[in-house]
């Protein structure tokens, strides 16, 4: 069974937010990310980057804005696939389906920002098209929605929750890097 890590929209967006005090959970999860992929690469397993990028040249995610550039910190390697989305999982509005396909992929290890959003919809059509889902939780950013009066704390634990039920096995980037059998 094939293995693979997906960082799901670790864009200049999310540090906008960040530096501008929006309310969040796991702020750090960028280096929690960072040494996943050093631990895939170094373990031969496919590492998988998906960004947003809007097709609206008004959008900060259109493609060469500066919200939408990736996070410095983890750059994709010049050998591994990119799919640039534009709705909210990449299965949409990609061809990874297929490369997941091709690849014999089966379990995909997903990380990034957003909770609520972006990786909460990838994992639960993952997860109905019969891949088997894994969360690291801490290495998920989430973020308030401030004109619903919802925290970050009270959306990611929610989010957690229903993909812990029925989509996913959620666990914290400890247990992803033990070696093997811990």
């Amino acid at each position: 069974m094939k293995i693979a890590l997906v960082i799901i929209d670790m864009q200049m967006l999310m540090q906008d937010r960040l530096d501008g005090g929006r309310d969040h959970v796991h702020g750090d999860a960028i280096v929690k990310i960072a040494a996943l992929a050093a631990k895939f690469r170094w373990d031969g397993e496919t590492v998988i980057h998906v960004h947003h990028g809007d097709p609206d040249p008004a959008s900060p995610m259109h493609p060469g804005a500066p919200a939408q550039r990736v996070m410095p910190e983890i750059e994709p390697l010049a050998d591994e696939p990119v799919f640039v989305k534009s709705t909210s999982s990449p299965f949409a509005s990609t061809g990874i389906e297929s490369y997941l396909r091709d690849n014999h992929i089966e379990t995909l290890v997903v990380t990034g920002a957003v909770a609520g959003y972006c990786v909460n919809t990838t994992v639960r059509v993952g997860s109905d098209l019969g891949f088997t889902m894994i969360v690291v939780r801490d290495a998920v950013m989430g973020f308030d929605l401030p004109d619903e009066n919802l925290s970050a704390r009270a959306i990611f634990d929610v989010t957690m929750a229903h993909l812990k039920s029925d989509f996913a096995k959620v666990v914290d980037s400890h247990e992803m890097m033990a070696p093997p059998g811990e």
